[in-house]
């Protein structure tokens, strides 16, 4: 029911993880689709391989997205090259692994994460906004940890609660003709998440999910596709919770 063939679609961090799957669901869906990375060129290659297997045109540009001359750069080529944007995918994103108090983090945590996960989604969002067809859309992936926060990831929880509240924002200024919505992933099987998941950890985690399972980027990667479709056209401002019920959030 989903056919997304003639658009074209940009993800942000599209070399793992959510926005791998993501981008290669986009390409099955019939949409080209270019994708941006920070250093990781051969696995954004291998995904453009992906997307040109299923018969679309695939593109990629890296660069550091927390720069807002590199972010306005690498968008502005990814646009051109794909001859216009109809749907902007906004995911990509930190998770510092190490557990801080807010008390005892150090400026530079701090400025890294926020530079990583909310300057760098603002500088992305206010370069592809004007080029979104009359139509479009603009998914943001954020987190629980923007409704609930996360002990000892203040500095996370701070940037997603944040583009919760850009999510909104960006709904009311862009309607009717853009929809903004976010999908708020829980616990996700990417290597983002690979070393809090390690031994016994994925057991205790996996038993506070009422379904059971910590599920794999392909999970979040339909709901994004869900809220770029005409399914989801009278949706907008929206935060879809994709937890497992880990988090029951109205």
């Amino acid at each position: 029911m989903i056919d997304l063939a003639g658009r074209k679609v940009l993800i942000t961090g599209g070399s793992r993880g959510i926005g791998r799957a993501a981008a290669l669901l986009f390409a099955r869906a019939g949409a080209d689709v270019a994708i941006t990375y920070h250093r990781r060129q051969a696995d954004a290659e291998a995904v453009v391989a992906g997307i040109e297997a299923l018969g679309r045109r695939g593109y990629a540009a890296g660069g550091d997205l927390g720069d807002s001359t590199v972010a306005a750069t690498v968008i502005s080529d990814l646009i051109g090259r794909l001859g216009g944007l109809d749907s902007f995918v906004a995911n990509h994103g930190i998770w510092p692994t190490d557990e801080t108090a807010l008390a005892a983090m150090g400026d530079a945590r701090w400025r890294h994460t926020l530079a990583a996960n909310l300057d760098g989604v603002f500088y992305t969002l206010r370069a592809a906004i004007p080029h979104i067809s009359k139509g479009g859309q603009v998914v943001i992936v954020t987190s629980t940890a923007g409704q609930r926060g996360e002990s000892f990831h203040a500095d996370y929880a701070a940037t997603k609660g944040a583009l919760i509240s850009v999510t909104k924002s960006l709904a009311i200024e862009c309607a009717p003709d853009i929809t903004v919505n976010s999908v708020a992933p829980g616990w996700v099987d990417t290597e983002m998440s690979w070393s809090a998941l390690e031994g016994d950890a994925r057991d205790r985690i996996t038993a506070t999910i009422p379904l059971q399972r910590i599920p794999p980027a392909e999970d979040l990667a339909g709901p994004i596709l869900f809220l770029c479709s005409d399914l989801a056209r009278h949706i907008t401002g929206e935060i879809l919770n994709v937890n497992g019920g880990s988090v029951l959030c109205g």
